[in-house]
């Protein structure tokens, strides 16, 4: 009998593992029960948080730079490069991690530190840029980014509006004549799980505002602020898919630097070099925190689980938590999920104790797919 070979393309589990332990659990666990197996890793993510760590265990080489953060701070961010690609994941810069711990501001938090994570992508050489955005602490439209990137954004005296998306309800002139010149010549790739619109009932404020600290007066004026700002940008952009990612950056990516969207896992497969990793696999193993409606929506293993049924390949899954029924399961192209809560029905437990238990499940996947 042909020796399995299996590729393990999972994102991280949210809160207690990498994509790249994951990668190392579901292996040891693997090879405990089929020592022969041939096993292959490659950690993946959707375009948010983790996106610049899966590059790098891709063999991208990981780059820092000191830029602004969400609270106007200096933060260290993390950016990858490979030959003239680089992988810029707007979180490094300007997402929720880079809050302390009950401390938001949703009227003011800045993705200026982004657009400074992308200009040292174009200082070291880049003319690809895939843009991972998600997980951000902003709802600002991309206008810190843009400044940081040379844009002006003038109240009616003349004067910077200030920071976040609140201080856009006093925009009365967008200036984008400098612009980095750079940008001309780049082809800037929006990576994105989320296709909503910049505002109304579907975009950036309603949907995300409150996990960023915004109360419903907050969503109110941030609605308003960011319909404003697309009025004095460019209104039609602003209804297009992704320009409501990680509160507007996609528009403003969108609108002003001429970035084409993708869906993120998409784009990070391609980046990657998923298809001939999957060409050597009998079994691929995904997986990601929570398997739930989410995942089917453009989340990391609904991507690699379509790509693998395109080519003909059994995919399971492991997870902490499963919300799926098989038959959800089975559209999606998964032959079966493994959840760490069959085997530790407490979640702080299952969180705490995820590598063993992981180890635990794919032992079980060893014994039912490749015995």
């Amino acid at each position: 009998m042909e020796t399995a070979r299996v590729l393990v393309a999972a994102d991280k589990f949210k809160g207690s593992l990498t994509a790249v332990q994951v990668a190392e659990r579901v292996t040891a666990g693997l090879r405990r029960v089929a020592p022969g197996v041939r096993v292959e890793t490659l950690p993946v993510a959707d375009g948010g948080d983790g996106t610049v760590a899966a590059a790098v265990a891709a063999g991208f080489e990981r780059r820092e730079a000191r830029v602004t953060g969400p609270l106007g701070d200096p933060v260290t961010a993390a950016y990858a490069l490979r030959d003239s690609t680089a992988v810029v994941e707007m979180a490094e810069a300007s997402g929720l991690q880079h809050l302390p711990d009950g401390v938001f501001a949703p009227l003011t938090a800045t993705t200026y530190g982004s657009g400074e994570l992308l200009r040292a992508a174009l200082e070291a050489g880049a003319t690809t840029i895939v843009f991972g955005v998600g997980g951000s602490a902003t709802t600002d439209g991309g206008a810190g980014m843009l400044a940081a990137l040379g844009a002006r954004f003038l109240d009616a005296d003349g004067e910077p509006v200030g920071p976040g998306g609140g201080g856009l309800a006093e925009l009365a002139e967008a200036d984008l004549s400098g612009l980095d010149p750079r940008l001309k010549d780049v082809d800037l790739i929006l990576a994105s799980d989320v296709d909503n619109p910049l505002t109304g009932p579907k975009g950036a404020p309603e949907v995300y505002g409150r996990q960023k600290g915004a109360s419903e007066e907050d969503i109110a004026v941030l609605d308003a602020a960011l319909t404003h700002y697309a009025s004095v940008l460019g209104p039609e952009t602003a209804a297009l898919p992704g320009a409501g990612a990680a509160g507007g950056i996609g528009y403003g990516a969108l609108v002003a630097l001429g970035a084409r969207f993708r869906p993120g896992i998409e784009v990070m497969l391609d980046v990657l070099g998923f298809a001939p990793a999957l060409a050597r696999a009998t079994l691929v193993i995904t997986g990601e925190g929570s398997l739930d409606e989410q995942t089917l929506h453009g989340k990391a293993p609904a991507g690699v689980a379509a790509a693998a049924r395109e080519a003909g390949i059994e995919v399971v899954a492991v997870c902490g938590r499963l919300a799926l029924s098989q038959e959800a399961l089975s559209g999606a192209g998964i032959a079966r999920a493994y959840a760490l809560a069959e085997l530790e029905p407490d979640p702080a437990v299952s969180m705490a104790q995820a590598g063993p238990l992981l180890e635990r499940a794919a032992e079980s996947i060893a014994r039912d797919f490749l015995s």
